[in-house]
């Protein structure tokens, strides 16, 4: 199908299911006394591609989905997750020009989110930052990120999250969700309102949902989270002051590969609570004197090695606290000033197939099944500080930014399994584990500075940004002993060992030109450089000393050289935002390890890590918004992405075979992205469906395997009863997602990725959840 059908077949699609929905909201709004709030803004006035999200963006979700999920329908923007919120950990991804996840910078009020990664390190999510109702805004650069950004990951762009402000006037919001899977979510939001320059607000959410797929026990998530700012505004300053306190706990779904989608379906879960069935998979997969005689072989469809009794438990608590100040010296003469302080504990636990002794002689009562304990740990703290001076037609910006972080990774194994039980906790309450595998810490010392001039001309019809930033960042990591019983061996302990990336002059310049009131056109360009991963999966530190010692001097960091190109219209009745961009990411880091995500625990398993040569990314973009009526708009964006791997792949296992990657597209990078929200809204009445089709996606490099193009749609329908006295402040929702219930391929696992997969047997990916319905009364005042 050519990229104009597949415009057109969605175009059609989103027709049809819009029809319904207009057609009400045309009765109901024609008159109406208020306007549709703005959706998106483009941004006007900037030297490089930038789109905002903005709080009423979120009307179409459910309450308490991720922001970063929300950003789904922006041009070249690819936003997964399996679960309906965006909130489980290990499904979030984010792709945007060709970059995923952990290639991207996010900062919430200027203090670095870290990379974004699944294996904490370094940071957190923005939805264990920020409850998603105390969003202020979310600016997507989808190309250069700005000088002043906290980052060592932003080769391709970066989400700059900023929370709300305390209310001047005294008030209380408060909502209560309940949906499909079980799910119940509660919030409340207490504002003090002003008083001589004080304002303050705290708030907090407790939110509950199961599985969707076909797990019967142990099957349920949860979490709670306080959010508190307040601030203090005074002559020529602002002092403001954050707390968020964030504890998750979610069960996790399995990654499937292609062979099982086909044969289990979208829903395959664990055997829970059915432990003896468990058991006798179990035993066809391990090797011991009582498993030939034990196992009982899988019934057709499902094959031996599908085992499995839950996919674990994914466990965060985070503390996030800062402290900023800003104070307007002279005039025009503006520092400001933040610290900030994050500590994380994190824990993954999964029973998997391996030996536990019942603590007896005998070996005919030992069990096939072992408990995989992972621990993380993260404590850092920063201090960010700037400088701007406007003085005459120059605009002086410098700043810098000072990070310490001690983060750790360790895996323990338990091996006294009995018989099943919830692992919805932290496991270090249960005693000393039997076997470390491995233990590691890491210290992360980053600092960062900047300087940057903008200059406006022919008043302010022109604008022209030059500067560069400065980084510097190093980690040592050093391998520990652990507590258990039993030490890690060396053959699996991870390494000791220290890496850097470092680059004095990084430059970024841009101009921006006003040809008409509305019309602009702007160029920029941008270098980059990001620090080596960390986390017990994705960096190279996370191999045994034996890899290290052969690959680690030879390892170089990732770069990037990026040019942004583009023209933006903006009137009351139209945005038009149109882009286009180049791409060289250099030094791509690849990760080899010839087992299955489940399986890399076993003997013959292990990362390396190479530099695997470059990628070059060429695409356009197009944003529309259009308020067609004053109960009306409708925001469309499409984007056509080329990101493909300039070299052949060195792929080295046991031995080194080329595989003809050069010229091949990029995995998990859909080529074609289309989005369309359609908005109405009047005499209390709002509703928006919102429609996106996603091209393919490859997850091999030789693009020998993927999955196909998929259309989504997610509805939103609102009704505020302000025509009614006694229920004025009311507020009832209705959100569906995945409205036509299509069941398609979620979020990729990119520690998997592999030359080719003939057989379709690698676990890559998530299968979507089902159609889901949420209903939410709110209430403030």
């Amino acid at each position: 199908m050519t990229v104009s059908s597949r415009a057109k077949t969605f175009s059609a699609g989103l027709a049809v299911l819009l029809s319904t929905t207009m057609l009400a909201g045309v009765a109901c709004a024609h008159g109406a006394d208020d306007e549709v709030t703005e959706i998106v803004v483009v941004g006007k006035g900037q030297t490089r591609s930038v789109s905002t999200l903005l709080p009423a963006n979120l009307d179409v979700v459910p309450p308490g989905t991720s922001v970063q999920k929300a950003l789904n329908y922006l041009p070249g923007v690819m936003a997964q997750s399996i679960d309906a919120l965006g909130t489980n950990e290990q499904s979030l991804s984010l792709q945007v020009r060709g970059f995923n996840t952990t290639h991207l910078g996010y900062s919430l009020d200027g203090v670095p989110l870290g990379d974004g990664a699944y294996n904490n390190y370094n940071g957190l999510t923005i939805s264990r930052a920020l409850i998603s109702e105390n969003l202020g805004r979310a600016d997507l650069a989808t190309g250069i990120a700005g000088l002043s950004l906290p980052s060592t990951s932003n080769l391709g762009g970066a989400l700059i999250y900023t929370s709300s402000n305390p209310h001047k006037e005294l008030g209380v919001s408060a909502s209560q969700t309940f949906g499909s899977e079980d799910s119940a979510r509660t919030f409340l939001r207490f504002d003090t309102g002003e008083y001589n320059g004080f304002s303050a607000y705290l708030s907090g959410h407790y939110t509950e949902q199961d599985l969707f797929v076909n797990q019967g026990a142990y099957n349920k998530s949860w979490g709670k989270q306080v959010n508190a700012k307040a601030q203090y505004e005074f002559e020529r300053g602002r002092i403001t002051a954050f707390a968020d306190l964030s504890s998750t706990n979610q069960a996790d779904d399995a990654y499937l590969s292609k062979d099982m989608l086909s044969r289990l379906g979208p829903d395959w879960g664990g055997y829970a609570p059915d432990w003896q069935s468990y058991l006798n998979r179990a035993y066809c997969s391990v090797t011991g004197p009582t498993a030939p005689t034990k196992c009982v072989a899988a019934p057709s469809p499902q094959k031996n090695s599908d085992v499995t009794f839950t996919n674990g438990q994914i466990l965060r608590n985070d503390e996030l606290y800062y402290l900023a100040g800003e104070y307007e010296i002279a005039t025009g003469l503006t520092v400001s000033a933040k610290v900030y302080k994050h500590t994380d504990k994190g824990a993954g636990n999964n029973f998997i197939t391996g030996w536990s002794t019942q603590g007896t002689t005998s070996t005919a009562d030992d069990l096939p099944v072992q408990i995989r304990d992972t621990r993380y740990t993260i404590d850092r703290d920063g201090v960010i500080g700037s400088v701007s001076w406007t003085v005459a037609n120059h605009h002086v910006q410098a700043g810098f930014w000072t990070e310490d972080n001690v983060s750790s990774a360790a895996r323990y194994l338990w091996q006294n399994v009995t018989g099943p039980f919830s692992l919805a906790h932290f496991m270090d309450k249960d005693g000393q584990p039997d076997l470390a595998q491995w233990v590691q810490e890491t210290t992360w010392k980053t600092k960062q500075f900047y300087v940057q001039d903008t200059v406006t001309l022919f008043d302010d019809a022109v604008s022209i940004d030059f500067g560069f930033k400065s980084t510097d960042a190093t980690s040592d990591a050093k391998a520990l002993p652990g507590i258990a019983k039993t030490a890690a061996a060396a053959s699996t302990q991870f390494a000791s060992g220290s890496l850097k990336a470092k680059d004095s002059f990084l430059p970024q310049v841009g101009a921006r030109w006003t040809i008409t009131p509305g019309h602009e056109v702007y160029a920029s360009y941008s270098e980059n450089i990001a620090m080596f991963q960390g986390g017990f999966k994705l960096g190279p530190q996370s191999v045994s000393q034996a890899v290290w010692d052969a690959q680690g001097k030879y390892l170089e960091p990732e770069t990037s050289q990026s040019i942004d190109l583009g023209y933006r219209y903006v009137s009351p009745k139209l945005q038009v935002s149109m882009a286009a961009y180049d791409v060289d990411f250099d030094n791509r880091l690849l990760q080899y390890n010839p087992c299955p995500t489940n399986q890399q625990q076993n003997p013959g398993c292990g990362n390396s890590f190479h530099n695997a040569g470059s990628v070059t990314s060429k695409g356009v973009e197009l944003g529309v918004l259009w308020k067609a009526l004053p109960w009306l708009t409708w925001y469309n964006s499409a984007a056509l992405n080329k990101t493909t791997y300039n070299e052949d792949l060195n792929w080295c296992t046991t031995t080194c075979v080329v595989k003809a990657t050069k010229g091949k597209q990029q995995v998990d990078t859909p080529k074609e992205l289309l989005s369309s929200v359609v908005t109405v809204k009047g005499y209390g009445v709002s509703a928006s469906l919102q429609g996106k089709y996603t091209g393919r996606r490859y997850y091999t490099y030789t693009n020998d395997q993927g999955f196909g193009g998929v259309t989504t749609f997610d509805l939103g329908v609102n009704y505020d009863f302000r025509h009614f006295d006694i229920m004025k402040g009311a507020r009832l929702s209705l959100n569906v997602t995945n409205l036509t219930d299509k069941r398609y391929a979620s979020n990729f696992d990119s520690s998997v990725f592999a030359p080719d997969d003939a057989a379709g047997s690698i676990l890559v990916v998530h299968s979507s959840a089902p159609r889901q319905a949420f209903v939410t009364l709110g209430y403030s005042f």
